[in-house]
């Protein structure tokens, strides 16, 4: 699908232009403390202007036909986009878990890491996280890298999403 450039686009925001947009597609999740899943998302990114889009994504739990179950996770923030490709993001999720992330841009890839995460009482421990997102071949993979209930860093969630 075709993609355009806005023409407010800020200057820090070039790294990652290629992510504005909606996104949907499908993913694989895996951890020691849970059974292995399959998943429906749709990621939004906006932006209006100014250093930093607005980003919300939704999630659905699917069977293995691809039907869906139910709905999962939902998530919201911003990617703050500084110079020189490095980014500050902040995250809100629907599960009680606020987190600060840090990173940076280029090359078609975002990468970030935890810098802060706190929850509510009754959200799950996460205690870090890794994740990487990539322009393949036009569509948007990403990695999710997760340290949560004792468990040490590894990989949680992996998807690959085509532009609507």
């Amino acid at each position: 699908m075709p993609f355009e450039l806005p023409e407010n686009l800020h200057p820090n925001c070039a790294p990652i232009a290629w992510m504005l947009g909606t996104w949907r597609g499908n993913g694989h999740g895996d951890y020691p403390t849970i059974e292995k899943f399959q998943f429906g998302q749709e990621l939004i990114f906006t932006h209006d202007g100014r250093p930093f889009f607005h980003y919300m994504a939704r999630s659905w739990i699917v069977d293995e036909e691809g039907n869906k179950v139910r709905d999962a996770a939902i998530e919201s923030g911003f990617i703050r986009c500084l110079p020189e490709g490095k980014v500050e993001v902040l995250l809100n999720h629907s599960s009680g878990i606020a987190e600060v992330w840090f990173g940076t841009a280029g090359d078609a890839k975002l990468e970030i890491s935890t810098d802060a995460i706190a929850r509510t009482e009754t959200a799950k421990e996460v205690t870090a996280g890794h994740r990487l997102y990539g322009n393949v071949d036009g569509d948007l993979l990403y990695a999710y890298d997760m340290a949560a209930m004792g468990q040490e860093l590894q990989p949680h969630l992996w998807a690959r999403l085509k532009r609507q």
